[in-house]
């Protein structure tokens, strides 16, 4: 029985080891399979870590500031530099790119060139493994995770980067270019034009850029002095041409390196009020930023205006004067201004002035320009008690100026007998156009006092010194709002003394030749309300002055005083 026992259980054994042995087998199988499963899986999703690696790399302290501020102009790729932007700013091309398995790493601070991904594979394979603390596989799904959540993030910033680079392409485009031409203010009309600027016989033409022509040219008709109503001014061609147009521009017959002023010198030119309001200020409010590199093209060219001013002009530019009525080449500037910039009757605004010139630095110009004793010498009756040049016997000089022909003083002998009872120094002068500004500037400058009635001749005040005196006389006809315009408050700017004497009825001449009960005389403002023509008549054009010396004396003495203190 013993023996039948052994012989049953023996097969029993041999049975549960063969089954053993299967499952042994399956059991090392599956880890077999496992194992490579795991080996492939950690492969990839190692490729996939290496990728992401370098392009953490590229991002850079250069990156990183650079998508933080505002990015650089874009450039095209021929003006680009060897060492372009895309080796250290990472592209969303580069991306796609190293996802499909590129490997960018040229120039990539703290790489070497040299070294592959696919050979570092193992080393950065087994760091991970050694920081995972010996559970490689679940850290290397959540670092596939972690790289994949990393990849998301650069592709959203890299699409934010994109659109920030087109808001700032659309923002740094060319701004539209300024019109030549500004009509708006109500004094006068101007063109200015800078770059291609072509200049021939009371005509300018723009030819601009390639860039920039378009299908139509514009056009416009102006008239080139401080006042665009007059009538007596002729109009200059201003004309920005079209692309065709500017393929069959003249050719330059000469060529500039200065700028160019296009003015007229008529109108009301040969007054010496309008000669200095409508022409002579706007100029220099026009041309004195060019410091003198400037050509004048003038219009309407009067030699009698180039004669006596010639030192103004030659000062404010030290180029030949052009007759832009008959010069027949064609001149060509970078930058040509057409018009007079003007911003009152004889007067600056100094806000609108590129150095804030003002009439007071005009005037200080005009006597520079004529070589006149500085500021500082005081005026001359001052400047001569102090020197004791006379033994203090110097009397304050007061020039007594006569118009010619209306507004006239009929009592001249006179009123210079009178000034000169009061304490006065006379000299009597009518000027004349054809005076020479150089010795009668001299004259004016010796004068503590210019007296005369309202009218152009008082217009020599710019030659007087700070501190001297301008004695206006207003004619009859409530024209003290005329006089205070035209010359009070220029006086004031340029710190000289300004007196009027308003005359009565008596003492105008239309007394006479009316009498006491004729509008004109009786009821001024009637006339003015019939418009300023008939007030022209019989105000400016029909009116002499026959002075009260009786009653004028107070304020001979009055100044007299004022100058002594």
């Amino acid at each position: 029985m013993v023996t039948e026992s052994s012989s049953t259980t023996m097969p029993a054994a041999k049975g549960v080891a063969r089954t053993l042995a299967q499952y042994h087998q399956a059991v090392v199988g599956f880890l077999f399979g496992f194992f490579v499963i795991l080996v492939l899986y950690t492969t990839v999703s190692g490729q996939f870590g290496s990728t992401n690696t370098i392009v953490v790399l590229q991002s850079t302290p250069a990156e990183q500031n650079a998508r933080t501020s505002s990015p650089p102009r874009p450039s095209s790729p021929a003006s680009a530099p060897n060492n372009s932007t895309q080796d250290i700013i990472v592209h969303k091309d580069d991306v796609n790119k190293t996802m499909g398995g590129e490997h960018i790493q040229d120039n990539v601070p703290g790489t070497d060139k040299n070294n592959k991904t696919d050979a570092n594979f193992d080393n950065m394979q087994a760091n991970r493994t050694d920081q995972s603390g010996g559970q490689p596989v679940n850290n290397t799904i959540a670092n596939v995770s972690d790289k994949m959540k990393e990849e998301e993030l650069i592709r959203q910033e890299l699409d934010q980067d994109d659109d920030k680079n087109d808001t700032n392409v659309k923002k740094d485009a060319p701004a539209p270019r300024k019109p030549i031409c500004d009509l708006s203010d109500p004094r006068y009309d101007i063109c200015e034009i800078i770059g291609d600027a072509r200049a021939t016989n009371r005509t300018v033409l723009y030819v601009p850029p390639p860039g920039e022509r378009g299908a139509d040219g514009q056009e416009w008709a102006i008239k080139d002095q401080s006042r665009k109503h007059l009538e007596y001014i002729d109009k200059v061609t201003v004309r920005s041409l079209s692309a065709a147009q500017s393929l069959a521009a003249p050719e330059c017959t000469s060529r500039h390196a200065v700028p160019a002023v296009v003015f007229a010198m008529n109108g009301l030119t040969s007054n010496p009020w309008h000669d200095f309001s409508d022409v002579l200020v706007p100029l220099f409010i026009t041309a004195r930023a060019f410091d003198s590199e400037v050509q004048f093209l003038v219009t309407d060219l009067q030699p009698w205006f180039v004669d006596k001013y010639c030192l103004i002009l030659a000062n404010l530019s030290r180029y030949d004067i052009v007759d832009f009525d008959k010069d027949a080449g064609v001149r060509c500037y970078p930058h040509v201004v057409v018009g007079l910039r003007s911003h009152r009757d004889l007067g600056i605004n100094p806000a609108r002035v590129p150095r804030n010139y003002t009439l007071l630095d005009f005037r200080m110009y005009i006597r520079g320009i004529f070589s006149l004793p500085p500021d500082s010498v005081g005026i001359p009756y001052k400047a001569a008690a102090s020197n004791n040049a006379t033994d203090g016997k110097r009397k304050p000089r007061l020039m007594l100026i006569n118009r010619g022909r209306n507004r006239k003083f009929v009592n001249i002998p006179e009123i210079a007998d009178g000034a000169r009872t009061a304490g006065f120094e006379v000299l009597v002068v009518e000027p004349r156009r054809d005076l020479r500004l150089e010795e009668f500037s001299r004259a004016v400058d010796s004068c503590d006092v210019l007296m005369g009635a309202h009218g152009a001749g008082l217009t020599n005040f710019f030659f007087l010194r700070t501190g001297a005196a301008m004695l206006q006389v207003v004619p009859w006809g409530h024209m003290e709002y005329s006089a205070m315009v035209f010359y009070g408050v220029q006086a004031k700017e340029m710190r000289l003394r300004d007196v009027e004497y308003s005359i009565t009825a008596e003492e105008s001449t239309l007394y006479e030749k009316y009498g006491k009960d004729h509008p004109a005389v009786r009821d001024p403002d009637s006339i003015h309300k019939q418009g300023w023509q008939l007030g022209m008549r019989y105000y400016w054009l029909e009116q002499d002055i026959r002075l009260n010396v009786t009653r004028f004396a107070p304020t001979l003495h009055q100044l007299l005083r004022t100058l002594g203190e």
